[in-house]
């Protein structure tokens, strides 16, 4: 870090701690050349990830998306909400964890299925209804039957 007073390169950390949202490290620093103190804030680089639309569109990832799309599939289902919640945080934990820049609508909806799966299947069913756009009956028993074969 470059020394506010005299520019100088070199300081030391006198003091570190989190900040005050925790979304940072504020570090007090000490000039080595002056010897005036200054702080400084250390945050993670967020590198934006796109979703990829069906319909070739992007836009930015919104981990409310996800949040939503469970609530709504576990709705009248007794799945504590700190379960749906865990859920969320691991499809997004997953998604930062990617390394891409880029995720497809497709991989999203797949991920939470799985979620989904693993915990309720009538909340499996129910997202898969509206993510698969089921047009009619027929659509709907054989992801059924896929599901009963699957046991």
């Amino acid at each position: 870090m470059r020394c506010r007073y005299c520019s100088s390169l070199e300081s030391k950390v006198i003091d570190s701690r989190p900040s005050e949202d925790g979304s940072s490290i504020r570090r007090r620093r000490e000039c080595i050349g002056c010897g005036r103190r200054f702080t400084t804030f250390e945050r993670i680089e967020e590198n934006p990830i796109m979703v990829v639309k069906r319909d070739g569109r992007r836009e930015l990832f919104d981990p409310e998306k996800i949040r939503t799309g469970i609530r709504k599939a576990c709705e009248k289902r007794p799945i504590p909400a700190e379960v749906q919640n865990r859920m969320a945080d691991e499809i997004v934990r997953e998604v930062n964890n990617s390394l891409e820049a880029e995720i497809s609508t497709l991989q999203l909806g797949e991920l939470v299925m799985s979620k989904l799966k693993s915990v309720d299947e009538v909340a499996y069913v129910r997202f898969a209804s509206v993510y698969r756009e089921f047009k009619d009956t027929q659509t709907f028993m054989r992801e059924l039957q896929r599901l009963l074969d699957e046991k």
